[in-house]
């Protein structure tokens, strides 16, 4: 094998979990020249990190546009092996695009398919790892990132500090435990010694502004992070506590200890973060994440002996 393609799209929590699988194929391959085709918000992480020697950047043009088709036509083209990490239906129909190489994925024809039948039933953790021994990668190590510590630049912290993520993905309002309740558990933590720090992308201060609110003296870095400094920061949690968002999985990948709150809208049991070696986080699960109120936050971190 010389030239393979790993596709992972998105999202971010799908392409933190996927940290391990990557490793893997890098191992597998140790003297080929792997690529990364993902999407533009994970293009830098794939770049950092060191398991591709190229990044190339799908923007996922619609099929009526002839142009673009092609040119991605071209750039699936001449690969000796493509794992197909995504495994959507988009990604799938890219297997003839690329002219039907030898494929690890779920298209129809692929040489290596993951034919589990219960793949939609597994986290996406296990299910990646099925995939790839189906395709004879038969270790995926624990996930290491040294690399995301070197690009991060957090600021100075008073510790010990906690992070709080009240955001989550703007058109799926129903994964966010409103930040009123937020501000309730920072000044909850700011009482036991703990400084909140609130972690958010520019459109989410208004969250940060009621949780700042109700507790002042939290710290507000809404949109002043990248990912690196995400994951640094992270490293240097006493713990987190948030939505089901990516920002959660980049925590959880790094070791911190991370109580994650799940709605109706998203299930644990096949999408929660994972740690380095796939350890589960702390989930609390509500139907209706108002219904949720914070002292049950707050006794369950007590409870897991998070302080």
């Amino acid at each position: 094998m010389k030239r393979i393609l790993v596709i992972r799209l998105s999202a971010l929590g799908d392409f933190v979990l996927s940290f391990g699988p990557f490793a893997a194929i890098r191992a597998h391959h140790p003297d080929a020249q792997i690529t990364l085709l993902t999407t533009a918000p994970f293009a830098r992480l794939g770049r950092l990190s060191p398991w591709f020697d190229k990044v190339v950047i799908d923007r996922r043009a619609p099929w009526w546009d002839l142009r673009a088709l092609w040119r991605l036509r071209q750039t699936l083209r001449g690969f000796d092996f493509v794992y197909d990490l995504q495994t959507s239906g988009r990604s799938s129909r890219y297997f003839r695009l690329a002219g039907s190489p030898k494929w690890c994925g779920i298209a129809k024809g692929a040489s290596h398919p993951h034919a589990n039948p219960a793949r939609d039933h597994m986290h996406t953790w296990e299910r990646q790892r099925d995939q790839l021994a189906m395709a004879g990668v038969a270790r995926v190590p624990p996930v290491e990132t040294g690399w995301l510590l070197a690009a991060g630049q957090p600021p100075e912290l008073p510790r010990p500090y906690a992070l709080l993520v009240p955001g989550a993905a703007p058109h799926r309002p129903a994964k966010r435990w409103p930040p009123g309740r937020y501000g309730t558990l920072a000044s909850a933590l700011l009482a036991r010694g703990i400084t909140p720090v609130v972690i958010g992308t520019g459109p989410e201060a208004p969250l940060a502004a009621i949780i700042l609110n109700a507790c002042p003296q939290a710290v507000d870095l809404t949109g002043q992070t990248d990912l690196p400094t995400v994951a640094a920061l992270a490293a240097g949690a006493l713990f987190a506590v948030g939505n089901d968002t990516g920002p959660m999985h980049l925590a959880a990948v790094m070791g911190c200890r991370c109580l994650v709150l799940f709605s109706h809208d998203s299930d644990p049991t096949r999408t929660a973060p994972r740690g380095p070696a796939g350890e589960e986080v702390v989930v609390l699960r509500e139907d209706v994440l108002a219904d949720l109120p914070s002292d049950e936050v707050l006794d369950t971190l007590e409870r897991a002996r998070f302080f």
